[in-house]
């Protein structure tokens, strides 16, 4: 059989749930409407557990209707852009649902980027209103941007009031070493206050014909890691895609029974899509975090008798070594999800000897509307990101002639499926190079170097762009750090490639060592362990010793960080 084959007989299809199929079918709405219906349908339930704060389903969409409202009086429009400068709050999920209610666009900040950062999304997505936390609105004004109107709001808001001292302790620990300003934003030209347009507007938007498979809802932008961030495009379908792939693949899953612990950011694909949208649109119950504090969540997952937390590798990593884990019942958790970066095995093997509970691996993009692959319950291989989720295809081809390679070399991932984006915004060069033809069907180049075994299972090797060149080897340099994090003495790692005229990148380890190896474990110590089980070739030529490495939002080390370092020397 020929390698296009193999990939088009999908392998992984026998390891679905049974009674799966080949295929979910997924209704044709848009994304308010399905919303609306959970919250009818479940009214009374909890959507929404923020640090005590109980807000129900026929409150959260008393909210999102009013707040509607309130957008269509400053004039958003069907199509319009709204930027959700939000950390994980209450207000998110009513912003969220109400610009979609209008058939406009949301397109979400990252809280803790620059103006400058907001500056380019606000210039590039069009949006003229933002709604913003009220400690981030300096960061809106110093971005230059001409807006028709920003709605303010505080992290307390929310919280009970009993509670409320803590709003300025949570939003220390987002920002971490920058100074909360005390702010009054009250009487300030252009700023609306959220709750008073609550209270301003009645629950009675206006009705607005929504195409799910061409008209957008989402314009997130991703990380930048080849150039400034791009806006990727996504329909109502294909985030409705997801959250149909995603319950299907795992049918643990279970309409209105869900208690969902959500410490992942929402303004991020992962934590927008697969922990918010799936838990509301399931009618279960967010429990939701605007900071990752271990001891809170810990408390949780008993406290609220949780059964789902979706994670990432680095909050695996601590908590498997925190005093306090033992606490929590994790067996009692249905599904133990980890995205967005690669899971070590070590961090696998230890959390489930520390806690008896199993951690399951997935992937996917922000063009992917957040998955393609999972692992399948029950049959989850450790070090691999899974098989394809229902109604996604791929395959793994040559990066440069896109050839399909044999079972088991490695190669560039291409996906196609009814969850991947129409494009980038305003970018129809990169669109181009993202969305190739092959063989007759249209594949998505994810940039990332995987291979497929004979069962159809995938694994990651590395970006493209964090492909090391040595000598002209071929350096991965993921399979360093996984070995490197084989070192009990080893915390955390990065592995970069440092220019060099004669070798053309020479391979650098940046390291984290456990707090009792720190001044006892030398350089050279790091290099005769690399040299037990690397190739020459692959040994580090560079090492160097941190107290901590850049992480991007989502908690993965920040390669792009320490490239950009080099250049700054």
């Amino acid at each position: 059989m020929q390698a296009r084959d193999i990939y088009l007989s999908r392998p992984w299809l026998r390891f679905y749930p049974a009674g799966l199929g080949d295929a979910v079918e997924v209704p044709r709405v848009a994304l308010p409407r399905l919303f609306e219906e959970r919250a009818a349908r479940y009214a009374a339930s909890v959507a929404v557990n923020f640090y005590g704060n109980q807000v129900r389903y026929r409150d959260l969409l008393d909210q999102v209707r009013r707040l509607a409202s309130a957008l269509a009086g400053l004039g958003v429009r069907k199509g319009d852009r709204v930027a959700v400068y939000l950390l994980n709050t209450p207000q998110f999920i009513i912003s969220y649902m109400a610009i979609l209610r209008l058939g406009a666009i949301v397109t979400p900040i990252s809280p803790v980027y620059t103006s400058l950062e907001v500056r380019h999304q606000l210039t590039d997505s069009g949006a003229r209103v933002v709604i913003c936390q009220d400690i981030l609105y300096d960061n809106v004004v110093r971005s230059g941007v001409a807006l028709d109107a920003v709605i303010a709001t505080g992290i307390s808001e929310y919280l009970p009031w009993v509670k409320r001292a803590l709003g300025k302790s949570l939003l220390a620990k987002v920002a971490r070493d920058i100074e909360i300003p005390e702010v009054d934003l009250r009487g300030r030209e252009g700023v609306h206050q959220f709750q008073d347009l609550l209270k301003a507007h009645p629950p009675t938007p206006p009705d607005v014909e929504i195409d799910p498979e061409e008209d957008l809802a989402v314009l997130p932008y991703t990380g930048g890691t080849t150039g400034p961030p791009k806006g990727v495009m996504l329909t109502h379908s294909q985030v409705l895609h997801t959250h149909y792939h995603t319950t299907a693949f795992w049918p643990v899953m279970e309409e209105g029974k869900e208690v969902v612990i959500a410490f992942l950011p929402f303004y991020h694909i992962y934590g927008q899509v697969v922990a918010m949208i799936n838990t509301l649109f399931l009618g279960g119950t967010v429990i939701l975090f605007t900071t990752v504090d271990l001891d809170d969540i810990i408390d949780s997952v008993d406290f609220h008798r949780a059964t789902i937390l979706f994670g990432v590798p680095t909050f695996y990593e601590y908590l498997k070594e925190h005093a306090r884990t033992n606490r929590a019942n994790w067996r009692r958790l249905k599904l133990l999800t980890s995205g967005a970066d690669t899971l070590h095995e070590t961090t696998v093997k230890a959390w489930t000897e520390r806690t008896g509970s199993t951690i399951i691996e997935g992937y996917g993009l922000t063009e992917t509307a957040a998955v393609s692959h999972a692992n399948p319950m029950g049959r989850h291989k450790t070090g691999s990101f899974g098989i394809p989720v229902p109604n996604v295809w791929a395959a793994v081809v040559d990066p440069d002639t896109h050839a399909f390679l044999p079972v088991g070399e490695v190669g560039e991932l291409v996906l196609r499926g009814p969850n991947i984006m129409k494009g980038y915004w305003n970018a129809p060069a990169e669109t181009a190079r993202a969305l190739v033809e092959i063989d007759g069907d249209v594949w998505f180049k994810t940039g990332d170097l995987v291979r497929m075994d004979e069962e159809g299972y995938f694994y990651f090797f590395d970006r493209k762009k964090d492909l090391i060149k040595f000598r002209g080897y071929s350096v991965f340099a993921r399979e360093i750090e996984d070995y490197l994090y084989q070192h009990p003495q080893i915390k955390a790692a990065g592995v970069i490639g440092v220019p060099d005229p004669k070798a053309g990148q020479l391979v650098k380890a940046i390291i984290v060592l456990q707090k009792e190896a720190r001044g006892k474990m030398s350089e050279e110590d790091v290099l005769a362990y690399c040299r037990q089980g690397l190739a020459p070739y692959k040994v580090p030529r560079i090492v160097e010793f941190r107290g901590e490495l850049p992480q991007t939002d989502v908690g993965k080390i920040s390669r792009r960080e320490l490239r950009e370092e080099l250049e700054d020397v």
